[in-house]
């Protein structure tokens, strides 16, 4: 409620008016998404980079993918982290708002999908109030919450290496965030299949 108010008179970006105008009928398409963050809290870590890739019909669609490297030298000079390997990485690489706007492209009205995905909401969700936009409107899913599901589990956390040797889906030495987002895809299917949703 408040954060409607707060937006009530905002004049929101282009962007972020192309991307509410797209809620007005239902997708079938979900985003799977992996972002690498400085941390989990929301109010001081900052994302590094995005991978994320399409699911369609029970299909990945690996031409329909995002991924991004956000250099953040002020966050990691002044917190003392080395992440040459990000710079160092084949990626594209945008400053933070560019990156934000083309990943609400990119998103669309897509439902999301991935392991832990509220705190990569709340992370984006910090990054568009930056923008003087307001807050995301996509359905989100968790892979994690919908395993535990299936066996009525709540007691218990699984990381994504847990869930992929538990469905037997091998990872690489190399892990990126679209690699992650892949594995996550692979671990969306099948539990999407077992819980039998549309």
């Amino acid at each position: 409620m408040l954060d409607w108010l707060k937006n009530i008179s905002k004049e929101h970006p282009e962007f972020w008016k192309n991307y509410l105008s797209k809620f007005d009928k239902k997708s079938n398409r979900y985003v799977v998404l992996c972002t690498e963050t400085t941390g989990i809290n929301p109010k001081k870590d900052v994302i590094l980079s995005f991978g994320a890739v399409a699911v369609v019909n029970d299909n990945i669609i690996i031409g329909d993918s995002f991924e991004v490297a956000i250099p953040q030298y002020r966050f990691i000079h002044d917190n003392g982290i080395a992440h040459d390997y990000l710079l160092d990485s084949d990626q594209p690489k945008l400053a933070e708002p560019a990156a934000i706007e083309q990943f609400i492209n990119y998103l669309g009205n897509a439902t999301l999908v991935g392991h832990r995905i509220h705190l990569y909401v709340e992370m984006i969700n910090e990054d568009l109030e930056k923008l003087s936009c307001g807050r995301l409107k996509n359905e989100a899913l968790d892979i994690e919450i919908m395993y535990k599901k299936l066996h009525d589990i709540n007691d218990k956390k699984f990381s994504l290496e847990e869930l992929s040797h538990i469905f037997k889906i091998a990872q690489t030495d190399c892990i990126s965030s679209s690699d992650e987002a892949y594995t996550m895809a692979l671990l969306f299917l099948k539990l999407k299949s077992r819980l039998g949703l549309k």
